[in-house]
């Protein structure tokens, strides 16, 4: 009996907890989305493609942006789709109609092709923005072969000369 009692304690509570949290102005809250002076953020491209890179190379790329809306935009934060893709973005409030950056990192030692994200969060009427990158980064075996030493076929049948120094 005290079990189920437990249970329905439980169930009503965190009934109410979420309710709340919904009606109370969470960052889904509906006064942010109705606001018509909200912040809005507007990105120039929402794609970043590397095409295909050397290994080891600098993988950072910018996209940038401009509040189009009428109040400061606070991008509270950004994150990568994986530990490969670290991004940067400004901490300070971008005022109405001035532009900024957002600068994204690739780990451009892991060869191969790639397309990550980057999710951006802010008090914007949208909430969250999904950025992309993607490419191709070739093997180490790929940047080496350009540096390596060139060397002579040797033709089927021939000798090789002997050292004739004593």
């Amino acid at each position: 009996m005290k079990n189920l009692s437990f249970i329905f304690l439980f169930v009503f509570g965190t009934g109410l907890f979420s309710k709340a949290q919904t009606t109370t102005g969470g960052k889904d809250s509906i006064a942010t989305k109705d606001n018509p002076n909200a912040a809005e953020i507007t990105f120039e491209k929402d794609l970043h493609d590397y095409g295909t890179i050397k290994n080891g190379s600098d993988g950072t790329c910018e996209f940038k942006f401009k509040n189009t809306g009428k109040e400061p935009l606070v991008i509270s934060n950004a994150r990568g789709s994986c530990g490969c893709t670290v991004p940067t973005w400004p901490k300070e409030p971008i005022m109405k109609g001035q532009t900024a950056v957002v600068k994204v990192h690739y780990d451009t030692k892991r060869p191969g092709a790639f397309t990550k994200t980057v999710t951006i969060e802010s008090n914007a009427k949208t909430n969250s923005k999904v950025l992309t990158i993607k490419g191709l980064v070739e093997t180490a075996e790929e940047n080496n072969a350009e540096q390596t030493m060139p060397f002579r076929k040797i033709q089927d049948g021939a000798t090789p000369l002997e050292n004739k120094l004593k």
